[in-house]
């Protein structure tokens, strides 16, 4: 009788730390859903919302440095404008419009490369 309560409490004890264990990664990995904290390529920390990361230096969602993203700063676009640097088209700056020539990318590709060295993520639109 006394091994059939240590099997059974041994299974209880496995099975509550399995369950717990289980739980602690599905709160730790989030729905994706909300405000979360989560690490750039670079190592930076940034806030990432339903969108996406503004707070690191790489903007995922369209492929070039967050400094120049004029999709996500709307105050860079006089700037790109005045450049002449505009796709009427696909309301974007034309050196960043990888709709248009998608071999654009390649330049923004190489500044990720040689700052992190490994490739980017892929640009999400």
């Amino acid at each position: 009788m006394k091994w059939m309560f240590r099997t059974r409490s041994l299974w209880i004890g496995l099975t509550t730390m399995f369950a717990l264990l289980s739980l602690s990664v599905v709160m730790l990995s989030g729905c994706g859903k909300g405000e979360a904290m989560k690490k750039d390529p670079a190592g930076a920390a940034a806030v990432t919302n339903i969108d996406h990361s503004h707070g690191g230096w790489w903007c995922v969602e369209h492929g070039v440095p967050e400094e120049e993203c004029a999709q996500c700063d709307k105050s860079l676009v006089a700037k790109f404008k005045e450049a002449g640097d505009w796709c009427e088209e696909h309301d974007r700056p034309e050196s960043q419009c990888f709709i248009c020539s998608p071999a654009r990318v390649h330049k923004f590709v190489a500044r990720y490369e040689a700052k992190t060295g490994h490739k980017p993520p892929k640009p999400e639109e």
